[in-house]
Parts: structure tokens; sequence; C-alpha cells
């Protein structure tokens, strides 16, 4: 056995939706160590070339803006991408949208928008790139993976409705789509993290101190945490882990 290079990613394409900022920052900066071109998109075009060009320092990182909330937009990315690369060894599914508002004033826009980017995106932009994804599947297994969430497997206080169900169903179509994929030599998974500090999760990221108490593992999630997931599903190491949501969290759903 030779465990040497079964966490590489060289020689490997990757694409992160939501790469600008946050966790899907922290995997291309991991993916970029592990020697993968990384593509990275983001809605706002000025974020995403700047984390680009911020990122080029450690390997092949890219921008490729585009708005996939919208079937529409996500063609348009992987327009965009095909202009780069023949084929595509590791989508990973990371845009996504939070919504908070009491029951009784929750809005149809706050459903609409989270639903559409958290659960249709992924969907659509996989089936979009599902041959490209095939095309890289030859001598060794392609890989997709949904960032999905820990507020889709327990219940937190706050009112984020379609935020909840959005990553609830992400995770059960993870598990639908693992199974029709797989005989494509298509590795579909999921990532279900707790506190990492970004701008959607603000409390992590402006008040660590308050938030790291209720955290069993004593602390936030670090950059290192969710890097080292997502390497581990996108290299050979995850390779037999198929339609499975791992849990990053610091044992916090263990404690609610």
């Amino acid at each position: 056995m030779d465990t040497t290079q079964l966490f590489s990613l060289k020689g490997r394409s990757a694409l992160i939706t939501g790469g600008s900022r946050g966790i899907g920052r922290m995997i291309a900066e991991g993916f970029l160590a592990q020697g993968a071109r990384v593509y990275i998109s983001a809605r706002k075009a000025a974020a995403c070339d700047q984390t680009a060009k911020e990122l080029s320092a450690f390997g092949h990182c890219v921008s490729l803006p585009a708005d996939v909330s919208t079937v529409e937009g996500a063609q348009a990315l992987v327009d965009a991408y095909a202009k780069h690369e023949g084929s595509l060894d590791i989508l990973v599914n990371n845009a996504g949208a939070a919504w908070g508002a009491p029951y009784d004033e929750f809005p149809e826009s706050g459903w609409d928008k989270v639903v559409d980017l958290n659960l249709k995106t992924p969907f659509f932009l996989t089936k979009a790139l599902t041959p490209m994804l095939k095309k890289a599947a030859t001598d060794r297994l392609s890989k997709v993976i949904n960032i999905a969430s820990i507020d889709g497997i327990s219940v937190n206080p706050q009112e984020t409705y379609s935020y909840a169900a959005s990553k609830a169903g992400l995770i059960q179509l993870t598990r639908r789509m693992a199974l029709r994929l797989a005989q494509d030599r298509i590795v579909v998974s999921a990532i279900a993290p707790g506190a990492f500090a970004s701008d959607m999760n603000k409390d992590a990221r402006d008040h660590g101190d308050e938030v790291k108490g209720r955290i069993p593992a004593g602390r936030i999630g670090t950059p290192e945490d969710m890097a080292g997931a997502a390497i581990y599903l996108a290299s050979r190491a995850g390779d037999y882990v198929m339609g499975s949501t791992l849990v990053v969290d610091g044992g916090v759903t263990h404690a609610r």
C-alpha cells in the first residue's frame, strides 16, 4: 500500500462556486496546495477576480464570475469553464444564500432566492457539467462535493426556514445523485460545515469567543479543517465515500 499520493490532487482540475470568500476560498486554497488547477466562480466579478489574483500565489487559479442562481447563469459558467479545460475532475457546489425572518413575516422572496441557489443550482449545474465530469473519469473517478450545512441535520434557534429546508434537501439530493452518477464513475458526496468564520456566518466571524463556548471542540473551524475535509473527498482517499455527508462541526450537532 502506497499512501504517499492518497490525498494528492496533482494534475486535476477543480471548479468551485462561491469561491471568492468563506468556505469556498478555504477549499480553493487547499486544492491549490495539493496541486490542482482551480477555477473559482462568484456573482461579484471584482471580488472573484481579486481572490483569484491572491490565490494565484499558491498555484493555477482562474476567476470565472457568474450568477449561477438560474439555469441560464449556470450554463454560462459551464461555457466559460470550457474555454479553459476540456474536462472536469472536481466540482464543488458551494454557492449559497441564507435568509432569516420571523415565521409570520417570512417572504416568498426569501424562500425562492435561497432554495433556488442552495438546492436547484447544484442539481442543474452538475447536470450541465456531467459530460465534462464523465470525460475526466477515465483512470480515476471524478468528484462532486455539495456544501450542505449542519442546519440541514439538526435545528438551531434561528428562523431561517428556507435555508434549513434547502440544506436538508441538498443532503438527500446528494444521496439520490450519487446513485445515478456512480455508473458514470462520478462520486457525489457532501460536507455539512458547522461554525466557520465567513460573511454568511457572521456570528462565528465576529463573535468567535462566544460561539466556541457552545462547541464541544472548544473552537470554531479553521480553513485547514475545511480544506482537509474537501481534499479527502476530492482525492483518491475519498473514492469509496458515495452519497454520504461528512459533518465538520467540532461536535456541535451531538450537543444540540
